[in-house]
């Protein structure tokens, strides 16, 4: 009885289309930054689990007032990280921009991790609470953004 029941979610799950049965998919491959959240393997685009990065246009301000292309220094931080090393990233869902929202690894350190730990984006609350304590980690050291006054990315789109 438990085989026809697995039979058909396994069915019913193919008939939803490719967003409900990514659950355990793994996308590998040499990583394209698109920005500071979002990179493209192989043709597939990636939007990085539970981070939120500061846009490309946004800036952010030091404390002397001095503006600084923050956005465009995370996005470039993670292509440094990246390089042409291959890129694992286990999907966990299909956002509303058709992107697989994935938690991805270099050479098995947690890059959504490393981005939020190292000042370069935020942990986005609304989706996931993984890297609140990275994003407490890093603000208290004052790393990346937390060095500066900026506007939280999910503002800064709704407001521009």
């Amino acid at each position: 009885m438990q085989s026809s029941t697995v039979i058909w979610l396994s069915l019913f799950l193919a008939l939803l289309g490719p967003g409900a049965s990514n659950a355990a998919e793994e996308i590998s491959g040499t990583a394209s930054v698109i920005d500071g959240d979002t990179i493209d393997i192989h043709g597939s685009r990636i939007r990085l689990h539970a981070i939120d990065a500061i846009e490309s246009r946004q800036r952010c301000y030091l404390p002397n007032g001095v503006a600084w292309r923050c956005g465009a220094d995370a996005a470039n931080a993670l292509a440094e990280k990246v390089g042409r090393s291959p890129v694992s990233c286990l999907v966990n869902d299909v956002d509303r921009y058709g992107r697989y929202v994935a938690k991805c690894y270099l050479n098995g350190e947690d890059l959504n991790a490393w981005l939020v730990e190292k000042g370069w984006t935020v942990s986005y609350r609304r989706y996931g609470l993984d890297y609140v304590e990275h994003e407490n980690r890093a603000r208290s050291n004052k790393r990346g953004i937390w060095a500066s006054e900026f506007e939280m990315p999910w503002d800064w789109r709704r407001n521009n």
